[in-house]
């Protein structure tokens, strides 16, 4: 992170001072939490930053084994100590079809470019593989974390049990692969169920789809035909899920269900997919240029607009509450808001999001009110539904693309921005 040579002195800093960076803000520096030594085992440890060319920002999982966290790699009889059941927790994990030791292995091998026998024979061979330098020979990690209270620490904390993780580290170390995490813990991957995130993206208006469209949110959408003779609406095939069709703008009730017609010429009906139109009146920021988010609670459709302009579109996870109080229960709070800060990732527990896990480094979060957020959502798949606990989910994809486009925008390197009052509008209503 850069900075200029200007300080100055204030509170908030007592054992330091201010520093200001380039291009905007201020850091304490003082002599035990900041360096400017490139050199330092803890910058170097941590120099594995946020790759933005995946639609996630590192490697991810989801725990489905609790065990221990260590500072350190543990030796035959620190595993035995933290361990005491490994041979049956490994017994389990190998036989587990869904999340085993058979399943996922190229998500931890986002870094590694060379190729890696599969996760058994690595076992059986006790290979070692790729261990990172700052662990070599028995080495404590750089506490970045800060859960390393002593120079012999082994077992530092401990993962539970649908605990959502991030990892910048995947390595072997005889035969067990090891993850470690941006704060630089390790853990083993064999407690994770790694996590590939949704392949699904929303589309670019005027480019893949023009208004008046219907992106279809509900799985066992069905293509229907109007016979005009005997009036009635035929089933004529499968319509793919959350995939966008073209409408022409014409509309009609068939058995108390509204029912859209497509370009293609057949029809849709509004249980399965949402019509979508430009806003009926543009709003003050609008008129002026400014981008904008609408976001329909009811449809689960988010729209981008530059101006008047709909330049994206996508389906979101909002509460699942839908329309309740969100002061009282998961509903996703309604109004008109702008994006005050944003993190690159940054962890959310059930007192933000109401999860009854923490996911850690949730990725591209955008707050717009308290603890209300637009955020990707690695671990589940669920869009066009109602699933978050009051936040706005977003695919992976779509939720980078948006973080990268609104404002305040944040600085190349940087974790977060924080500007509350020229953020990008979002308005969320039913």
């Amino acid at each position: 992170m850069e900075a200029s040579e200007e300080t100055a002195s204030g509170s908030g800093c007592p054992h330091g001072k201010w520093q200001r960076l380039i291009p905007a803000g201020w850091v304490c520096v003082n002599d035990e939490e900041t360096t400017a030594n490139l050199d330092n085992p803890a910058v170097r440890a941590a120099s594995r930053r946020p790759d933005f060319t995946q639609k996630l920002p590192y490697m991810y999982g989801i725990c489905t084994r609790g065990g221990p966290v260590y500072a350190r790699l543990p030796s035959a009889d620190m595993l035995k100590e933290h361990e005491p059941r490994l041979d049956k927790h490994l017994e389990k994990w190998r036989n587990d079809k869904e999340s085993g030791a058979g399943y996922g292995l190229d998500v931890w091998l986002r870094y590694t470019d060379h190729k890696v026998p599969a996760a058994l024979e690595a076992l059986e061979q006790k290979l070692t593989d790729d261990v990172p330098w700052f662990l070599d020979h028995g080495a404590l990690v750089p506490n970045v974390s800060g859960l390393v209270k002593s120079a012999d620490a082994v077992a530092i904390d401990q993962v539970a049990r649908r605990q959502g993780r991030s990892f910048a580290y995947s390595f072997l170390y005889e035969g067990r692969r090891y993850n470690v995490t941006p704060d630089l813990s390790v853990i083993p991957a064999d407690r994770f169920r790694p996590i590939r995130g949704s392949s699904f993206h929303g589309v670019e208006i005027g480019k893949d789809v023009d208004f008046p469209f219907a992106l279809v949110r509900r799985q066992g959408a069905r293509k229907w035909q109007w016979h005009s003779d005997n009036e009635r609406m035929v089933d004529s095939g499968e319509l793919e899920w959350r995939s966008a069709v073209g409408l022409t703008g014409k509309q009609r009730f068939y058995k108390d269900v509204l029912h859209y017609e497509t370009k293609d010429g057949f029809w849709v009906d509004d249980r399965h997919a949402g019509r979508i139109d430009p806003a009926k009146r543009w709003p003050k920021w609008a008129k002026n240029g400014e981008k904008w988010i609408d976001i329909n609670v009811t449809k689960q459709v988010l729209v981008a607009y530059e101006g008047t302009k709909g330049v994206f579109a996508t389906l979101v996870s909002s509460g699942e509450a839908g329309l309740d109080d969100p002061g009282t229960s998961t509903a996703t709070e309604r109004g008109i808001f702008r994006i005050h800060t944003k993190y690159v990732s940054t962890t959310m527990d059930s007192q933000v999001i109401g999860e009854e896990f923490e996911l850690r480094d949730v990725p591209f979060v955008q707050y717009f009110k308290e603890g209300y957020a637009l955020h990707g959502a690695y671990w589940h798949d669920k869009f066009g539904q109602p699933k978050s606990h009051g936040c706005v989910n977003l695919a992976p994809d779509d939720a980078r693309r948006l973080f990268f486009w609104t404002e305040p925008q944040v600085p190349p390197g940087w974790q977060g921005a924080a500007k509350k009052l020229t953020g990008t509008v979002v308005f969320v209503h039913q």
